[in-house]
């Protein structure tokens, strides 16, 4: 579960109970799989990103966020 643009991933946190008793917990990223138009190559590229990077890639484009993160499409 992990973000193939931005690297993020789950982060630990706290549930807190009435009582103030404590659980560990997984926040996990809203990651979503989703078919992007690639227009260097003419074709859809098939990607598992997180909501934050899909408004981040509509701002920079595919290929300057392939870039960033070293991903080779």
């Amino acid at each position: 579960r992990k973000c193939m643009l931005t690297g993020k991933k789950a982060n630990n946190g706290r549930t807190v109970s009435f009582s103030h008793i404590r659980n560990k917990t997984l926040q996990q990223v809203n990651l979503q799989y989703k078919r992007i138009y690639w227009p260097e190559q003419k074709r859809y590229v098939r990607l598992r990103i997180s909501t934050n990077a899909l408004k981040t890639l509509n701002k920079l484009g595919l290929e300057e966020m392939a870039k960033r993160a070293g991903l080779d499409l």
